[in-house]
């Protein structure tokens, strides 16, 4: 997930790259290989499932890489650095703690709800679980966070490179934009998800030599940990350091608020719900490549986050008042500086590459699932109902490309706020933990009614905007972060939602059990096949599925213990 730092993102006018010919070339290189992918997967393209889901025919260990890029937004790359250099190694939290548990509750869990039910969206479950009310509200909610997260990372790219390479800043969003709409509006997802791939790879290439050189820069780890032991105190680099309740640290959470607002809440609330990375799985060719996918993703997550972390720290070992007045030097300016004091020509071209890679990537999975949802659960459903196949391709690629001037407009709304970071995990807590409580009640209560799921959906999210608007920015209640007012937002509209939904059923009728059939956990899919066909058993009688779901916890849980 992306995370907060209590920085603007504004880059010193300073970070200037020593960019030559080699470096452009690199990086034109890398754009005419992502319109080549636009143009050969349009050959693919024939209906409206191949448009929105690849035809649901991709293999898992594809679905898993585009899955983690879609997540490695450049603006975690950048966030994530500079919460290292803020807060040190409470960066690890974030992905041990906040995203492996949900991604592997995503696949073993959740998974044969989405993809056994043959919905092309996560809002559409909604629409067969609970009713039209739920199913629009939620279609709505999710389309305008779409917008809204894809336009944060249009400016976090326009900004970066009008820092770095000296382009404006309307250049810079133009010219992303026109690649994002025309290797989508050509050939779809499986172009977003094959570019999303090219992009994984594009983008450890650019921060693996940071990491390197940056560490051999400060003497290797011993080295780092003892400058920043100097200069920021033991607790810098553990993961629990001055986490105790009523301790005071810089994060402004104790481990209780960090387990259930981030480790549960916000965490479930983003991985199990987001259709920009639940999307990835539902175009896996089965079941067992879909339930794989997130569980392939989760091995690069447990590591990934040495390679933001460690750049964020080495960068406070060698300006130990980053972020402070008169550094010269913001928290976000963490990757940027070392790309700067440690890459050569060549190397250079390839991390800023890299990083363009990361914000498209991130551009991508939520223009391709806005425009999934806006077509398949809005206007399909509400608007223009009943006609044949290729209208609705045809509006799909419409639709993209008002999807990618929307994010033109909402990048320039991400720019009146002074973190963007904090911006958008404010939005994971407005839009994605109510509709994992929804979730979650409709797929383990059979009692739940068909109404409960709209009203628990809008109680979620009005509780989570009045605490954060209302209680924490009014002064009512006294929460010493941002990052903090995000995890109470999120536990107040997890708690919300479950009380009125089970509020709502107590005094309401519930769905007719025959139209819960694979809906509920512990009810079969009505087509389902008996006895189950293969790879489609459930995820405890498949011991295959367990064992790549217990590995991944098992270091999840040992690693951040052992820092």
């Amino acid at each position: 997930m992306q995370t907060p730092t209590n920085s603007p993102l504004y880059l010193a006018a300073a970070l200037r790259l020593p960019t030559n010919w080699l470096d452009y070339t690199i990086l034109a290189i890398y754009f005419v290989v992502v319109l080549g992918i636009g143009f050969a997967a349009r050959r693919s393209v024939k209906t409206s499932l191949d448009f929105f889901l690849s035809g649901r025919s991709l293999p898992a260990w594809i679905t898993g890489l585009a899955f983690i890029s879609a997540n490695l937004a450049a603006t975690e790359i950048l966030g994530m650095a500079a919460n290292s250099a803020q807060y040190g190694a409470y960066t690890v939290h974030w992905y041990w703690v906040g995203a492996i548990p949900a991604m592997v509750f995503l696949g073993l869990v959740m998974m044969p709800f989405y993809y056994g039910s043959k919905v092309r969206s996560v809002p559409e479950f909604l629409l067969l679980r609970f009713d039209r009310a739920a199913h629009l509200l939620s279609s709505i909610l999710f389309a305008f966070a779409a917008i809204l997260i894809a336009g944060v990372n249009l400016y976090a790219l326009a900004i970066v490179v009008e820092a770095l390479l000296g382009w404006p800043q309307w250049v810079a969003i133009v010219v992303a934009g026109a690649f994002v709409l025309a290797y989508i509006t050509l050939g779809g997802l499986s172009s977003a998800i094959y570019n999303e791939v090219l992009q994984f790879f594009v983008i450890l290439a650019a921060l693996i030599p940071i990491t390197v050189l940056g560490l051999k820069k400060v003497g290797g780890w011993g080295g780092l940990t003892h400058k920043l032991t100097a200069t920021h105190g033991a607790n810098f680099t553990t993961a629990w350091g001055g986490t105790g309740i009523g301790h005071v640290n810089p994060l402004g959470a104790n481990w209780l608020t960090i387990v259930l607002g981030l480790g549960f809440v916000l965490s479930f609330g983003y991985w199990t719900t987001n259709f920009a990375e639940v999307q990835r799985a539902l175009s896996a060719k089965n079941l067992s490549a879909g339930q794989r996918t997130p569980l392939i993703a989760a091995y690069p997550k447990i590591f990934i986050v040495f390679l933001v972390m460690i750049p964020g720290l080495v960068a406070a070992a060698l300006v130990p008042k980053i972020g402070a007045s008169g550094s010269g030097l913001q928290y976000n300016d963490a990757i940027p500086y070392l790309m700067q004091e440690l890459l050569p020509n060549g190397v250079l071209g390839i991390a800023v590459t890299g990083l363009l890679a990361a914000f498209m990537a991130g551009m991508a999975a939520n223009v391709s699932s806005f425009n999934t949802v806006f077509t398949n659960d809005i206007w399909a459903k509400y608007v223009v109902r009943g006609r044949e196949d290729s209208y609705y391709v045809r509006f799909g690629r419409l639709i993209t490309a008002v999807g990618v001037l929307a994010s033109i407009g909402t990048a320039f709304l991400a720019s009146s706020f002074s973190n963007i970071m904090s911006y958008l995990q404010t939005l994971f807590s407005f839009f994605n933990v109510p509709m994992f409580v929804v979730f979650i009640v409709g797929m383990f209560w059979r009692r739940a009614s068909a109404k409960s799921g709209f009203w628990g959906l809008l109680a979620g999210t009005v509780t989570a905007m009045v605490n954060y608007f209302v209680l924490y920015k009014k002064g009512i209640i006294s929460i010493p972060s941002d990052q903090g007012a995000n995890f109470v937002s999120a536990i107040a509209g997890f708690v919300a939602g479950a009380v009125v939904m089970v509020a709502v059923s107590l005094f309401t009728r519930p769905k007719p059990a025959q139209e819960l059939q694979g809906l509920v956990y512990g009810t079969r899919s009505p087509g389902m096949a008996e006895p189950p066909a293969p790879g489609d058993e459930a995820w405890y009688r498949r011991p295959a599925l367990l064992g790549w779901g217990a590995v991944v916890l098992a270091a999840a849980c040992y690693v951040p213990f052992s820092f």
